[in-house]
């Protein structure tokens, strides 16, 4: 069973802009709260925001301003928009539920270079 699928990542330069996507499984996305966290090498995983079922969200500081987390729960789908990207916002991206519960997906690679 393919419970969570991130994409949407790439290389991009500093500045640049990417939109993540999360398909969800039902079970999984009728969480409460949805987030969108990420892991850096030798670093631990932090989450990065978060989003209620009514769209109430809150952000890790070092992104707010910069990064939008929304929903469409007709669709099952999670997003992260993500604007004036940072080196230190290469990582790899996941999606689960806020705390986490299922097993975690592949993820999606952002690395942000010039």
């Amino acid at each position: 069973q393919v419970q969570l699928v991130e994409s949407g990542g790439g290389l991009v330069q500093p500045g640049g802009s990417l939109r993540l996507s999360c398909a969800a499984s039902g079970s999984i996305f009728s969480r409460n709260v949805m987030g969108w966290y990420r892991q850096a090498p030798g670093k631990q995983r932090e989450l990065v925001a978060h989003i209620s079922r009514v769209g109430s969200t809150n952000y890790r500081d070092s992104v707010k301003g910069r990064f939008t987390i929304s929903r469409d729960n007709a669709k099952n789908t999670l997003y992260l928009q993500m604007s004036s990207l940072k080196s230190e916002d290469t990582a790899v991206y996941y999606c689960n539920g806020v705390p986490y519960s299922a097993s975690w997906g592949q993820g999606t690679q952002v690395t942000v270079s010039s």
